[in-house]
């Protein structure tokens, strides 16, 4: 009796655990199993891999090592390595100088201003610079303000980009000089029925040519309108056409209509000139791009960590930035001009890094909108696993950066109200045919989870793909 009641204890010490260890997640497979066999996935491929951290075992794994577009989910790829090979403290600079004599308020000489691949430079930005010509005393520039943007290669795109994806701000112009992420808001605002509506730019600048359609028709009649600029051109030209409410401001989803602007840099020259001149410094030269001059003398720089563009770069899924962050791992590591092509060697070796094979993969640009990017959900999920296991310290920043479901950037409006919702910190991704979300989950046991869900070759379904990663995502937080 004696015995039999030390073997029950021992069963249940032993056994008992096991059991119940490997129940809930068979359970788990079988549901996700029953989700990925919808008639949704029989024209559309998924693939998906998921990792318990905290128990370190496999807890499914499907097409994982098929080759997929990763859209928005490059941007893993390119933070982690970023984190590791620039590290969080890296400055993004824009960097101002003068040359020639100041004699009496005037400057008979040039300004320069030297690019440096910051992604998040702002016309409010100018002010700072602004100050150090006004502290030396000037009021006048008789000779020109140039840009030097030689530390980057001349391919405004990257590598696969489509033509007609011209001119959303999904597709900015790329160059080391940046200014309100390459953008132009556009507001329409309706006047007097019969009459054009008005057509109100932010920033506001001359850099813009306005060919306005639009006009204003009485409140009971529908909007209809569009907003574009002549891309197919290359000119920095905001059409606009249809019908506007009188009295209405006309909004993309209530949010400004943003159209990228094509030749950034003299983009930025011209809001420098313009802000020049309404602070009331008089600049009697042109705009351009020339080289710095040896002899130049340095007034000021704006610096601006990797810790902290980080978090648009992931949370809202700001290409721009994931370009800018390639290119500054090109010069640090290649010298400049600083290329694409010498960004992604950066990146193989980061793949080589975690012990994972690059020639296996295709990888072109940094953000993730080229359709030539191909790689798999089981290289995006051992970039996770890397990042938490041997990077503990980077880890943190990367997954602070990421989107929270139903909390927070591009996953704001996802999972709310679900027992997903503030448990999944992951990176979106959306490109025709193409939808991705991989990250980090935490169950309701307590466990860390990592995982990556790659669906592509679909028409038309990409809330319906997004919904489908949700549910997973809901049954990984019971895990």
């Amino acid at each position: 009796m004696k015995i039999n009641l030390i073997a029950c204890i021992l069963f249940i010490l032993f056994y008992l655990p096991a059991f119940w260890q490997v129940f809930p997640q068979s359970s788990i497979q079988e549901k996700l199993d029953k989700i990925l066999s919808n008639s949704f996935f029989e024209s559309t491929l998924a693939a998906v891999d998921v990792y318990d951290l905290t128990g370190k075992e496999i807890i499914y794994q499907k097409n994982n090592r098929y080759l997929l577009h990763p859209a928005s989910n490059m941007k893993i790829l390119t933070s982690a390595a970023g984190l590791v090979f620039l590290g969080p403290d890296f400055n993004f600079e824009t960097t101002f100088y003068y040359k020639g004599d100041i004699d009496d308020g005037v400057l008979d000489g040039n300004l320069y201003v030297v690019g440096g691949f910051d992604p998040a430079f702002s016309i409010q930005d100018l002010d700072y610079f602004i100050d150090a010509i006004d502290s030396l005393g000037i009021k006048k520039i008789k000779g020109n303000i140039f840009a030097d943007v030689s530390r980057m290669d001349t391919m405004y795109w990257g590598e696969g980009w489509m033509w007609d994806d011209d001119p959303s701000t999904d597709s900015p112009y790329l160059s080391s000089l940046n200014i309100n992420y390459n953008s132009v808001e556009v507001f329409l605002l309706g006047t007097e029925p019969g009459r054009k509506a008005q057509i109100i730019l932010n920033p506001y600048s001359k850099y813009f040519n306005v060919y306005n359609e639009a006009v204003t028709v009485s409140p009971d009649e529908d909007n209809s309108y569009s907003i574009t600029r002549d891309w197919m051109n290359k000119k920095n030209t905001v059409v606009a056409k249809g019908k506007v409410k009188k009295g209405r401001m006309i909004t993309g989803d209530e949010e400004p209509q943003s159209l990228n602007v094509f030749r950034p840099d003299l983009y930025f020259l011209t809001l420098f000139k313009e802000t020049l001149q309404r602070k009331g410094i008089k600049v009697e030269g042109k705009s351009d791009n020339f080289w710095l001059p040896y002899d130049a003398i340095y007034l000021r720089t704006i610096s601006r960590p990797f810790a902290e563009i980080i978090i648009p770069l992931d949370k809202k899924s700001i290409n721009l930035i994931a370009e800018m962050v390639l290119y500054a791992l090109a010069e640090k590591y290649y010298g400049k001009p600083a290329t694409a092509k010498n960004g992604i060697k950066v990146i193989n070796n980061f793949i080589s890094l975690i012990g994972m094979s690059p020639e296996k993969y295709n990888l072109v640009d940094g953000s993730g909108l080229s359709h030539y990017n191909l790689v798999s959900a089981e290289l995006i999920l051992e970039v996770l696993k890397y990042m938490y296991y041997s990077e503990p310290g980077l880890y943190k920043v990367l997954v602070e950066s990421f989107p929270i479901a139903g909390v927070d950037g591009t996953l704001a409006k996802r999972m709310n109200g679900t027992s997903a919702e503030n448990n999944v910190k992951a990176k979106t991704g959306t490109i025709t045919g193409v939808s991705a979300l991989s990250g980090y989950i935490t169950s309701q046991s307590g466990r860390l989870i990592a995982f990556s869900i790659l669906i592509e070759n679909f028409a038309r379904g990409t809330s319906t793909a997004r919904n489908f990663q949700d549910e997973i995502c809901k049954i990984l937080v019971e895990y």
